[in-house]
């Protein structure tokens, strides 16, 4: 999924090819994957070695095995114009099976030290199969100094250097600015591109970030910017702090000549956006709606805004979608050509402030179940255009179902795509939520969703939690089987209320 995120412009319907074909168990991968913790052997032992793919159904080599992060600290300091960089990767975690070594997922990278508890510790760099990896980096397999037990706690730290312009093996997870600056966009397996990580959404950790950059540059990043100081005569570093759990893919770093805005919404929550610099006239009306769109999606969801901040990143160039970074969205200038004319942007951003909701806090448990993400995206910025006039549901619905039922056969259902990024996990998605509407009623529909925003908030969940919740929400043990035909079937089920519709 490569924030090609649609429901919008066809160049947001760009696939991430290299998937693996689905087998005839995928179903039961989808309802039942290990997390990375289950990837190794949990059990305690005789120390042995990590595993290299954290088991997802369509990147089984992305994230890792036999350890679970609970914090990343990242130092990176760059230079526009070159694209020259440094990092440095401080990452706490916990051991979920005894040790011998251990992978992390990198791309383009020279590793120039690695510590495992302050102790120098022996690596190699690994590079993927290109097949069954489908394009997700290498592999640096770390040996420390002694094997780990089960349930330690320990420190790796990565130095690192290199160029974002320098060659990978997987996809590439920069968008570089024509300013000489850039802004990260990694979704689905590209923050290995940026710094060594265990790049699965499975793995959730807190975030650290510090920036250097020359002054004159802004840099930006996820969190709660915490401070502002200097990096020598001609250069600065920008900290921010994330306190609530992300996975890697959510990753939003930049540098570039941008200005930041700030403002409050619903409940005094800090809002911060960036803007092209000198473009702050045109782009403040834009960033200023957020609020209202915070305050009309916590009243559809009953739930407040799962994160202590919140921020759109508008770009000045170089990149062409929008994503939703985890408290701090990023799009292309291109949605708001129009914004003089008309208000039908606003859609694209509530798109992408659902994802705040339903893919940054409830996070999917692995990529194949990316319905959940995508489905809430469509169909809330659906209700959205409808309430604006800008659209009605009903419409947008019935034309998704006539072409989802194709679709279903050639990438596969909802639940069960073959890969990313196709109109299955968007358009049809929303589609199956829209069923679900149909066939409980609005409200116990609303109640469905609501409860699953907060049950699962902070955490990872599937489609099987999904299945469950709304029967327990609703006391309807038949929505286990009308799910899981709108979720799995090769063709469409009837619509509810709708026998006209084919």
């Amino acid at each position: 999924m490569t924030r090609t995120l649609q429901e919008r412009s066809p160049r947001r319907r760009t696939r991430l090819r290299g998937a693996v074909a689905l087998g005839a168990c995928a179903a039961c991968l989808a309802l039942a994957l290990p997390t990375p913790a289950a990837a190794g052997d949990p059990s305690p032992g005789a120390p042995s070695p990590g595993a290299p793919g954290a088991g997802d159904p369509l990147f089984p080599r992305a994230g890792n095995g036999g350890y679970d992060v609970r914090n990343y600290d990242l130092s990176f300091d760059f230079t526009p114009g070159s694209y020259d960089f440094t990092g440095t990767m401080k990452i706490s975690a916990v051991t979920t099976q005894a040790l011998s070594s251990f992978h992390l997922d990198t791309d383009g990278h020279t590793i120039d030290r690695v510590t495992v508890d302050g102790r120098r510790a022996a690596f190699k760099l690994e590079t993927g199969d290109g097949g069954e990896k489908a394009g997700t980096g290498q592999e640096l397999v770390v040996t420390p100094a002694q094997p780990l037990r089960s349930g330690r706690h320990f420190e790796v730290t990565v130095a690192y250097h290199g160029n974002g312009k320098d060659p990978r093996t997987g996809a590439q997870g920069w968008s570089f600015i024509s300013d000489g600056g850039f802004v990260s966009t990694v979704q689905a397996t590209r923050a290995d591109t940026f710094a060594p990580v265990n790049d699965t959404p499975s793995d959730k950790a807190t975030w650290d970030f510090h920036l250097t950059a020359p002054k004159g540059w802004t840099a930006a990043a996820n969190g709660k910017r915490t401070g502002k100081r200097r990096a020598g005569d001609t250069r600065t570093t920008w900290d921010f702090a994330l306190d609530s759990p992300m996975a890697p893919e959510l990753m939003g770093i930049s540098v570039a000549k941008q200005t930041e805005l700030r403002g409050k919404g619903p409940h005094g929550l800090p809002l911060r956006h960036y803007v092209p610099s000198g473009q702050v006239e045109r782009y403040k009306p834009v960033v200023e709606r957020t609020g209202g769109q915070i305050a009309w999606l916590e009243k559809q969801l009953g739930a407040k805004y799962p994160f202590d901040t919140y921020g759109v990143q508008i770009v000045k160039d170089g990149y062409d979608a929008a994503l939703e970074n985890q408290t701090l969205s990023v799009f292309s200038p291109n949605w708001f050509k129009d914004a003089e004319k008309n208000d039908k942007y606003t859609t694209t951003m509530v798109h992408e402030l659902t994802h705040q909701w339903f893919g940054d806090s409830v996070t999917p448990s692995d990529w194949q179940q990316a319905w959940l993400n995508e489905g809430p995206a469509v169909y809330y910025a659906a209700r959205w255009a409808d309430d604006k006039g800008f659209q009605p549901i009903e419409e947008k619905m019935k034309e998704a179902y006539g072409k989802l039922d194709a679709v279903r056969k050639t990438d596969g259902p909802p639940g069960l795509p073959t890969e990313l990024g196709g109109f299955n996990i968007y358009d049809g998605a929303a589609v199956v939520l829209y069923a679900l509407s149909q066939e409980t009623g609005e409200k116990t529909f609303d109640r469905i969703m609501r409860s699953w925003v907060t049950r699962h908030a902070h955490s990872n969940a599937s489609s099987r939690d999904f299945i469950r919740n709304a029967v327990e929400v609703s006391g309807d043990p038949s929505l286990t089987t009308f799910l899981k035909h709108w979720l799995y079937d090769k063709d469409n089920p009837p619509m509810p209320g709708h026998p006209d519709w084919s």
